[in-house]
């Protein structure tokens, strides 16, 4: 059976989707059969990142209302074998999904991919508490700024009754970042209340490549790229040191 992984931050401009789409190309690019679950009704932007906008006609409403089959609902990456997409609806009109729809599609997701990481809306509202509810994991992204730290707290404190892993993503790291906040990586830590799972440095190409719909991984083998494959190598259960500033 797959794994489902919650990816989710207590605050939008984390960078959140630009994890998951960077630890989903990875875990792709290592043989796993991969899907990437858009869990954010009328404010999808999963699709994008990914470069599959124009490829997308179903969404999960369409699976979990038996209007399609999953396999006829996910649509794979045009450059990245192995890598899926389902998303989610352009409009919150009309769509209701409940902690039991979304259960029997997980069930569905689990027997078809190895891996299921699920953009979570940002915020802690209902949207966020309905995405947790089937994952396996959590990550929770953070920049290293008070307020987003704070914020990471909040939904850390939510996600902990789910009584799964969570760990923590630091995002957009820079040198010059942590001097002026006179802070490290373990007081990060420590506000949010986590373990580290990795340190994603500042990468101006991401935002880049992003709005061209393309993949970061393919494109460079440095920077965010490399620390997306690390993160993903330990999701796997692999043991790779943490990269430090």
């Amino acid at each position: 059976m797959g794994k489902t992984i919650v990816i989710t931050s207590g605050k939008g401009g984390t960078g959140k989707t630009s994890v998951l789409c960077g630890i989903a190309s990875c875990l792709a690019a290592m043989n796993y059969r991969v899907l990437c679950l858009d869990l954010d009704v009328g404010l999808r932007n999963l699709d994008i990142a990914l470069g599959m906008s124009d490829r997308v006609l179903m969404d999960f409403s369409d699976v979990i209302y038996q209007r399609c089959s999953l396999e006829d609902a996910v649509v794979e990456h045009p450059e990245i074998s192995n890598l899926y997409l389902l998303t989610a609806p352009l409009r919150t009109g009309g769509t209701r999904i409940d902690a039991i729809d979304l259960m029997t599609l997980l069930g569905q997701i689990r027997r078809q991919f190895d891996y299921c990481l699920i953009d979570s809306p940002a915020g802690i509202g209902s949207g966020f508490e309905l995405a947790g509810m089937g994952a396996d994991r959590a990550l929770v992204v953070s920049t290293t700024d008070p307020a987003s730290l704070r914020d990471a707290q909040q939904a850390v404190n939510l996600l902990r009754s789910r009584n799964i892993p969570i760990h923590l993503v630091v995002n957009k790291m820079s040198k010059t970042m942590l001097r002026r906040l006179h802070t490290t990586i373990d007081d990060a830590m420590d506000t949010a209340g986590l373990p580290l799972l990795g340190i994603v440095p500042q990468d101006n190409k991401v935002p880049i490549y992003n709005s061209l719909g393309q993949s970061v991984i393919l494109k460079e083998k440095r920077g965010a790229a490399i620390a997306y494959y690390n993160i993903a190598r330990r999701l796997t259960g692999q043991r790779v040191p943490l990269h430090r500033f």
